[in-house]
């Protein structure tokens, strides 16, 4: 179980409509800080300073996918540690299996139900 109370989330994920169902569901209504970046590239641009408690990955993102985001937040020595989630709609057990198999401390499905994000993060996270 962690022990540490999760605060900052960085959350990666492409699509408009879902950044802005994620922020309500996790800032709004879990109370979180959250900084939402489009793409890999973002997340890999933000400053070493910034050191989020977790990070949500969507899987399919532009140019560099979720899990090759992944790699390379881990070659950072401020972000190697960190836990991350993965989002995906692809939920056959197989995939779920080889995204934890990559890194992932859990996959969220998508459609997620927006009412019960952030609960669902917290409970991973006691987990964790």
């Amino acid at each position: 179980m962690n022990a540490s109370t999760l605060h900052k989330i960085l959350y990666v994920e492409d699509e408009p409509d879902i950044q802005t169902i994620a922020r309500l569901a996790l800032q709004e209504v879990g109370g979180f800080e959250l900084c939402i970046c489009s793409n890999g590239a973002e997340a890999l641009a933000l400053p070493d300073e910034y050191r989020p408690d977790l990070v949500i990955l969507d899987v399919m993102l532009p140019g560099m996918d979720g899990p090759a985001t992944l790699a390379e937040l881990r070659k950072r020595p401020a972000l190697a540690e960190i836990p991350v989630l993965f989002m995906t709609a692809k939920a056959q057990p197989q995939e779920l299996e080889q995204l934890r198999a990559q890194g992932a401390v859990e996959v969220i499905t998508k459609p997620f139900d927006p009412m019960t994000l952030a609960a669902t993060v917290r409970e991973i996270w006691h987990k964790i």
